[in-house]
């Protein structure tokens, strides 16, 4: 089953929490919101905070992504916020497992998520301690930019990895998805998409998510 997460970084974040609820009525699977440190990502989003005033707006999951070089001092914070899941980068944690460990000591759903350049090998002792994983088919940072063409191999890779272990596993996709590129990274295993531009962006973000829940 494909889930649309569209991406409320591509908002209008004077008027967030009617985008939140134009995002429920359209048909969104998830909302997943970004949240950069201006460190491990050179640019600044939103905090617990910002999460905690949206989360009445829907009772959509709440699928939040840890740009962050310390993301284990936050868990409790976007927790408490709201957040369904959280997504944290294997690049910057020295004891990934125990943070995934944590994550679901808390009962809320457990990902990684890989930059382009990132091999897969580094999942290779936590999948049993994982719900999902976010492959970035951008270098993160910033909204709008294009897809990574080489990213394909590695949905594939990651989905045949995980069936030939018999791993239920959600493989999201984030950056520069649209509806050109949708159909390549569904029939490549993902199953999660992650879309902000292309959804914000249409004249009809209800049939924007509908069109890409359709493919293939």
């Amino acid at each position: 089953m494909i889930k649309i997460a569209p991406s409320i970084l591509s908002a209008d974040f004077s008027r967030l929490g009617e985008e939140v609820e134009m995002l429920d009525r359209a048909g969104a699977d998830m909302i997943h919101i970004d949240v950069m440190d201006g460190h491990y990502v050179p640019n600044l989003t939103i905090g617990p905070l910002v999460v905690k005033s949206i989360r009445k707006y829907t009772d959509l999951p709440f699928d939040v992504h840890l740009m962050m070089d310390n993301p284990m001092e936050y868990l409790d914070d976007f927790i408490a916020a709201g957040a369904d899941s959280i997504t944290v980068h294997a690049e910057v944690l020295h004891h990934l497992q125990g943070c995934l460990a944590a994550i679901r000591k808390k009962g809320v759903r457990a990902a990684v998520a890989l930059n382009p350049s990132t091999p897969l090998n580094v999942l290779d002792y936590v999948l049993d301690d994982l719900d999902m994983v976010l492959l970035m088919t951008v270098n993160p940072g910033f909204g709008g930019q294009a897809f990574i063409p080489q990213m394909l191999n590695k949905i594939r890779d990651l989905r045949k990895t995980a069936d030939g272990i018999g791993k239920q596993l959600d493989i999201q996709v984030d950056g520069g998805i649209n509806p050109d590129n949708v159909k390549a990274v569904v029939e490549a295993g993902a199953n999660v998409i992650v879309s902000g531009s292309s959804i914000f962006g249409s004249s009809d973000p209800a049939m924007a998510i509908r069109h890409m829940r359709a493919c293939p």
